[in-house]
Formats: C-alpha cells, sequence, structure tokens
C-alpha cells in the first residue's frame, strides 16, 4: 500500500491528523452546533463491583466501581456529558458519586470534573496532571494544538507523588503513577479483589499508541507501562482500556505490547542502517498491523512512526 512520506521538514505536519473534532469538542463546540447533541452513553459490567461507561466511538471510557459506600470514577469524559454520565451510573447504583481519579489530564478525561465536583465529588490525580491544569492545555493531536486552560474547579484536589490507595466497598482500590507513557501523569487504577485494571489512555484497542510527546510521554515508557500492567494482570482479569468498545483479556493487552516492540525493533533496524525518516517511512515498518491499528484517521503510523524514529535517535523531533 502506498504511504506518503514524511520528511523532517515536514513532521509537525506528520504528528497533526485531523483531530480538530476535539478541539471543537474541548471549547463545548462554540459556533459548530452541539457535538455531543444525541450522544448516549452506555454502561455495561466489567466484573465484580467494576462497570464501565463507554460512548459512540469508544473514547474516553470510564470506570464505575459501584458498592455499599458509594460510588469512585476513572475519569469523566467532556464537560458536557457530565449530567448523562450521572445519568448512566445511577443505573446500577443509588449511592453517592464519592471519588474520581483522573488517568491524565486530556480533556475526553477530566472534561467532567468541574461539574462532577460541584456535586461534592472529591478528585485524586497524579501531581503531574494538576501542575498542567494551570496552564492552558496542549494536545499531541492536531501538530500539539493548544486549549483552554481547564476551570479552577476541574483541577485535582488530592495529588500524589507515587500511589494512593481507597479502601472502598469492603475492597482495595490502588492507583499509582504508570512509567510516562501516553503522558508523565499517566495513572493505573487496579481492582485486585473485582479483578479490574483501568489502563487510561496508555492502552487503547482503536489506534497505535499515542504517545503525548507534548505533555512527557515516550515509547519506552508505553512498553514499561504495559509490562507493569501484564505483570499485574491474571488470566481473567479484565481490562479497560481508554480507548475501545468493549472490555478485554490479557491476550490483547499481550498483542498490543508485542506489535509495539515489532515496530521499534524493525525501526531500530534501519536506523542502525543509516536510513533517514524518509527511508523508515519507504520502508513501511508497521504493514503488518495497518489493517487493525491504523485505521483511525488522526493516528495513523504516520503519527506514530516518526515519534519512534526519533525516541531511538533518529534526530531532533521538533524540527523548525
Amino acid at each position: 500500500m502506498h504511504r506518503p512520506l514524511v520528511t523532517p521538514r515536514t513532521v509537525a505536519a506528520a504528528l497533526a491528523g485531523a483531530c480538530i473534532a476535539v478541539l471543537v469538542a474541548t471549547a463545548g463546540g462554540q459556533g459548530q452546533g452541539d457535538p455531543f447533541a444525541g450522544v448516549e452513553l452506555e454502561i455495561v459490567p466489567v466484573a465484580g463491583q467494576v462497570h464501565m461507561v463507554t460512548r459512540p466511538g469508544g473514547g474516553g471510557n470510564v470506570g464505575v466501581f459501584a458498592g455499599d459506600d458509594g460510588v469512585l470514577l476513572v475519569d469523566s469524559l467532556f464537560a458536557p456529558l457530565a449530567d448523562r454520565l450521572v445519568g448512566a451510573v445511577r443505573r446500577v447504583s443509588d449511592r453517592p458519586i464519592r471519588f474520581l481519579i483522573n488517568t491524565h489530564v486530556h480533556p475526553d478525561h477530566i472534561g467532567g470534573n468541574e461539574p462532577l465536583a460541584g456535586r461534592d465529588v472529591l478528585i485524586f490525580a497524579h501531581d503531574n496532571v494538576r501542575v498542567r491544569t494551570l496552564d492552558r492545555l496542549r494536545f499531541p493531536r492536531g501538530g500539539g494544538r493548544f486549549a483552554p486552560q481547564p476551570p479552577a474547579g476541574a483541577r485535582p484536589l488530592v495529588t500524589y507523588n507515587d500511589a494512593v490507595s481507597f479502601h472502598f466497598n469492603g475492597e482495595e482500590v490502588r492507583a499509582f503513577l504508570a512509567p510516562a507513557a501516553h503522558t508523565d501523569g499517566d495513572t493505573f487504577v487496579h481492582f485486585p479483589a473485582s479483578d479490574v485494571l483501568h489502563l487510561g489512555d496508555v492502552f487503547r484497542t482503536t489506534s497505535y499508541p499515542i504517545v503525548d510527546v507534548y505533555n512527557g510521554g515516550t515509547v519506552a515508557g508505553t512498553i514499561e507501562a504495559l509490562e507493569t500492567a501484564l505483570a499485574l494482570a491474571g488470566p481473567d482479569t479484565r481490562i479497560i482500556p481508554g480507548h475501545g468498545l468493549r472490555v478485554v483479556g490479557r491476550e490483547t493487552l499481550v498483542e498490543f505490547l508485542d506489535m509495539i516492540h515489532d515496530i521499534r525493533g524493525r525501526v531500530r533496524t534501519l536506523i542502525s542502517e543509516g536510513s533517514t525518516l524518509e527511508d523508515v517511512m519507504a520502508a513501511a515498518p508497521t504493514a503488518a498491523y495497518d489493517a487493525q491499528w491504523g485505521q483511525e484517521a488522526s493516528w495513523t503510523a504516520n503519527d506514530f512512526v516518526p515519534i519512534v524514529f526519533y525516541e531511538l535517535g533518529g534526530g531532533s523531533l521538533f524540527v523548525r
């Protein structure tokens, strides 16, 4: 299959993709109609006391841990969906929503923070997530486009450096910092008794890994983080991806990690042979995987491979 070449002079465009919709959603869709009109959320059982809320397209999946003590959420979708998120939770629990953990700083995961905080939900996240909410946000898609600073009410009130545990609904829930992968503030949330992992956007079933270099993400950290998750996952563990329409098992996580290892190995070999980025792109190191992982128009091999190339020493990612 023919693949457009990516040159160093055009790497910014190669990293851009076409994610205008994300920025429109972040701004509430002003002047563009309501991008959330008619969006219905679905809530499905995962395992034990955990459910997943998903939206059409499977982005920003929310973990819902519900029991006698109340509800703990993992991520909060976009702000305009907050009431619908609460409505979805009410289909499985009438207990108060007490806690919210953000897996990282992107707006499809923190957008609902402010309206949920208005409902007395206490928000937790890694230190780096709060730091990044103190300024305007930047995204890996769209060439690192900017979006407005989140409102003060969206900021996590409790932050942690390494990990925090919740003793809640008769179980221990552990949220901990993953290696810098999708961002440098990625949190994994482990529900050992329910045997569930929520991996945020470090793991997705819809595209190649999105490595947000503007917010500290790395390919090496993505591999390390996925290996950390695999060490926790048993044969029956259910895994909630940050993006994807279904809950999956350990074997899907292994497949995702193997794909990254293979692509990185191919790119490393090409670099060792003296290949430029143009040469690497022409060699199509992702060809075996494009049919499965390269179908999300705003993040394809043309976005992922240059990041792998530059991280392995192929040159400077940021070209003027």
